[in-house]
C-alpha cells in the first residue's frame, strides 16, 4: 500500500497492512496514539505519522469480574467515564503529562497509558500500570498480528511480553488492544497536610509513615516555590512546602487512621486536612503535574532510593538552580532546571550516577532533546539484550527508531 505523510488507521487490520509496507520498504514511521506525549523523547525524524486514535471503542467490560478490554485509541477519558459509572477506577492513577509538554489532554489514549507505562502517585500502593496490564494484540515490525496474555491473571505461559512491551514507547510494537484490570474506588477520602517542612524533614516523614500499617495511598512533599503556584487556592494561599498523605478507604477507618497519624506526626507540626472534594482536587493536580505547566523550562524526572531524593536535589542545586516535586514518598522526584545547550544532563546524570537511580528528560527542544540522551543510558549487557529485543520485534527498524535510544 502507499504510505502516507498522516496516517489513522481504523482497525487491526489497516495498522498491520501500514506497518507491513512500512517494513517493506524500510520506511520510517512514527507512531503515536493521541499524541498527547508526543514531544517525550527523542524526535524520529519521520515524515510518516501513524496515529491509532482511529482504532477506539471498549470490546469488554465486566465490572464483578473488574477488568475491561478497549482498542488502543479509546480515550483515556471515556474509560474513566465508563469505570466512574460503576464506581471503579485505573488503580495506578496514569499520568496525564499533556499539559507540561504541550500536548492535548484530551486526547491520552488507553494504548499510549500502557506504551509509556503511565503510572502516578497511587502507583506506591498499587503498583505500576504494566501491573494491570492482563492481555494485549499488537504488530511487530514486521506487520505481523499477535496476542498474549488474556483477561484473568497468571494464564501466561512462557514470556510475559505485556510487562515487556509496556514502557516501550511504541519501539518495539503498536498495540491494537488492551485488557487490564480494574478497581473498586475508595468510598472515602482525605489528606493529611503538613506545611513548612524542608526537604530533609518531610521526606523523613513520608519514609516513615509508608512503614505503618495505615495504608497511604499517596505520599508527596511539593518545594515552596513550586505549592505557591498550585491552582488549589487553599494550599497556594499558605505560601509554605507542603507534604500530603493521602488515605482512601471507609470514613470510620479514615477516622481511625487519622487520629493515630496526627499522634506519631505531632512532633513535625500541625496537621491540617482535606475534605473528600478538595483532596480529589489536589490529587489531579498530582497527576497532570500542574505546578510544572506554567513553564518552558526542561523538565527531569528522576528515580531514586526514596531517603536519597532530597541529597539528589541538594547535589543538582549545586550545579544550577532546581525546583523540585517528591512523589512515592521521595523515589520519585520531578525538577525543572534553567534552559541551557543539554538541559543540564551532564550535571543530573553525573548526580544521578553517584548517588544511584536514572534519569529522564520529559521536556525540552526539539534540538535539545535530538542532541541529548533523553532516557538513561543502558549498560553494556542490558543495552545489547535491548538492541537484540529490537531487532527481533522490528527487524527492519521502522517503528519509533531512535526515539530511546540513538542506536535503535
Amino acid at each position: 500500500m502507499q504510505l502516507t505523510a498522516d496516517m489513522r488507521p481504523e482497525t487491526e487490520a489497516a495498522l498491520a497492512e501500514i506497518i507491513m509496507s512500512a517494513c517493506a520498504s524500510k520506511t520510517i514511521l512514527e507512531l503515536t496514539g493521541g499524541g498527547s506525549k508526543r514531544t517525550i523523547g527523542r524526535p524520529t525524524n519521520s515524515t510518516h505519522l501513524v496515529s491509532t486514535r482511529a482504532m477506539r471503542g471498549i470490546t469488554l467490560y465486566e465490572p464483578n469480574e473488574m477488568v475491561m478490554s478497549a482498542r488502543s485509541g479509546t480515550l483515556l477519558s471515556e474509560v474513566q467515564s465508563v469505570l466512574a459509572k460503576s464506581n471503579q477506577m485505573l488503580a495506578f492513577e496514569p499520568l496525564e503529562l499533556a499539559g507540561v509538554v504541550g500536548g492535548d489532554a484530551l486526547q491520552a489514549t488507553i494504548g499510549g497509558v500502557f506504551a509509556t507505562n503511565s503510572s502516578g502517585p497511587r502507583r506506591i500502593s498499587s503498583g505500576a500500570a504494566r501491573d494491570h496490564l492482563m492481555g494485549i494484540r499488537a504488530i511487530n515490525g514486521r506487520g505481523e498480528i499477535f496476542k498474549n496474555g488474556g483477561r484473568v491473571m497468571k494464564n501466561v505461559t512462557g514470556y510475559d511480553l505485556c510487562k515487556g512491551l509496556a514502557g516501550s514507547w511504541g519501539t518495539l510494537a503498536a498495540f491494537s488492544e488492551v485488557t487490564f484490570k480494574v478497581m473498586p474506588k475508595p468510598p472515602s477520602s482525605t489528606t493529611l497536610v503538613l506545611l513548612g517542612l524542608s526537604d530533609e524533614i518531610a521526606i523523613e516523614v513520608l519514609c516513615s509513615v509508608m512503614g505503618t500499617p495505615y495504608e497511604i495511598t499517596g505520599a508527596v512533599h511539593i518545594q515552596q516555590p513550586l505549592a505557591v503556584t498550585l491552582d488549589h487556592m487553599g494550599l497556594r494561599g499558605q505560601g509554605k512546602a507542603i507534604t500530603a498523605l493521602r488515605l482512601e478507604t471507609t470514613s470510620k477507618s479514615i477516622a481511625y487512621r487519622r487520629d493515630k497519624l496526627t499522634t506519631a506526626l505531632k512532633v513535625y507540626g500541625q496537621l491540617h486536612d482535606l475534605e473528600q472534594k478538595s483532596s480529589e482536587a489536589f490529587w489531579d493536580e498530582m497527576t497532570r503535574l500542574s505546578v510544572f505547566e506554567a513553564s518552558d523550562h526542561p523538565l527531569w524526572r528522576l528515580s531514586t532510593s526514596p531517603s536519597k531524593g532530597p541529597a539528589v536535589v541538594a547535589a543538582i542545586n549545586r550545579y544550577m538552580p532546581a525546583s523540585a516535586l517528591y512523589d512515592w514518598s521521595g523515589g520519585l522526584v520531578w525538577i525543572d532546571v534553567p534552559v541551557t545547550s543539554d538541559a543540564g544532563a551532564a550535571d543530573v546524570r553525573r548526580v544521578i550516577a553517584s548517588h544511584g537511580g536514572h534519569a529522564t528528560l520529559i521536556r525540552a527542544a526539539a534540538s535539545t532533546r535530538a542532541a541529548t540522551d533523553v532516557f538513561q543510558t543502558l549498560e553494556p549487557g542490558v543495552q545489547r539484550l535491548s538492541q537484540k529485543l529490537k531487532a527481533t520485534f522490528d527487524p527492519a527498524n521502522v517503528l519509533n527508531p531512535g526515539r530511546m535510544y540513538v542506536a535503535f
